[in-house]
């Protein structure tokens, strides 16, 4: 309980909330949108940073080695039976886009939930970076590919040519800067890193809190879309991301002893991508409904992760010490 409590007065958590009552209330607060396109920009380049910063002084063992591969592995499975369980309902194009989404992962949630490791001052490998950077794109390569199988089977046309989306996929703002800030803060020497410490970790929560203000407003702006979508969506969205997050945490919890690597892969298989996912997939399976894929991960799975999701994981994890 002690980890829903301090997860549930978290100054970040409470803004998020905050924007969902203002949306809900239809307050006119807003967060411009270039502001907010520039605290995202931020999160990336600030967590990446950190990211390479911890990976240069970590020791590459097994336990990096597992980590990236369980990354890729979730990366290339979870859509696969997502997609299968998807199109008994849903058209292809949906199928693959929703499953897309929820193989690959949210940024944000998984800034969150450094933000509470932090706050709970407990430690994770800088290489869980790197793991979520490589989960961004082989998801929506593999949701465009099951479009792409059965479209052929069934209609003899295909959505869009592999190379272009593997292309896509790479040139994705979040996946080349969080990708790019990462090396950049490999390569830079401890004095170098020091040196712009006040923009990249003491300002970095303050930066968070607006951000998930903002997230709020949007995330409550979705909210009634959902309801017209029928139960099978609001239960899809609710469930598959706590199945995934405890099968991610138990394959985690083999390889690896730290509460925080295991709380961020429970994360990051829970999470569904709602930045990545919708701007490759407009370009790659025009003929998805965003009004899908982005309110069940943005306005259901983002709440849940952020809301339940990580006092929940992080139960589990402290019972298994």
């Amino acid at each position: 309980m002690t980890g829903l409590t301090d997860n549930l007065t978290n100054p970040a958590l409470l803004f998020f909330l905050l924007g969902i009552f203002a949306s809900q209330v239809k307050s006119d607060l807003r967060i411009p949108d270039n502001s907010s396109k520039f605290i995202s920009i931020y999160l990336l380049l600030s967590i990446g940073f950190k990211g390479g910063q911890e990976l240069a002084h970590s020791v590459f063992n097994l336990e990096i080695f597992g980590s990236m591969f369980l990354g890729l592995f979730l990366a290339m499975v979870v859509p696969v039976f997502c997609f299968f369980i998807l199109k008994q309902k849903l058209s292809i194009e949906n199928s693959g886009a929703i499953a897309a989404a929820y193989g690959s992962v949210s940024a944000v949630t998984f800034v969150t939930a450094i933000s509470f490791l932090e706050f709970e001052g407990i430690q994770f490998g800088g290489h869980m970076i790197a793991v979520m950077a490589l989960m961004e794109a082989p998801a929506i390569i593999v949701g465009v590919l099951l479009i792409n199988i059965y479209n052929k089977k069934r209609h003899g046309e295909s959505s869009a040519s592999m190379s272009s989306v593997i292309t896509h996929s790479l040139n994705n703002a979040s996946v080349l800067l969080i990708i790019g800030s990462m090396i950049i803060g490999f390569l830079a020497s401890e004095q170098q890193a020091e040196g712009i410490k006040p923009f990249t970790t003491d300002i970095f929560k303050g930066f968070l809190a607006v951000f998930l203000l903002d997230m709020g407003i949007t995330a409550g702006k979705h909210l009634k879309s959902m309801a017209s979508n029928g139960l099978f969506i609001l239960l899809f969205s609710s469930i598959i991301p706590f199945i995934n997050g405890l099968i991610a945490l138990f394959i985690a919890s083999t390889f690896t002893d730290s509460a925080g690597n295991m709380l961020l892969f429970a994360l990051l298989g829970a999470s569904a991508s709602y930045i990545a996912v919708p701007a490759a997939m407009k370009n790659a399976v025009p003929k998805a409904n965003p009004g899908l894929y982005l309110p069940m991960a943005l306005g259901i799975t983002f709440p849940i992760n952020v809301i339940i999701g990580i006092p929940f994981y992080y139960m589990i994890i402290m019972n298994m010490a």
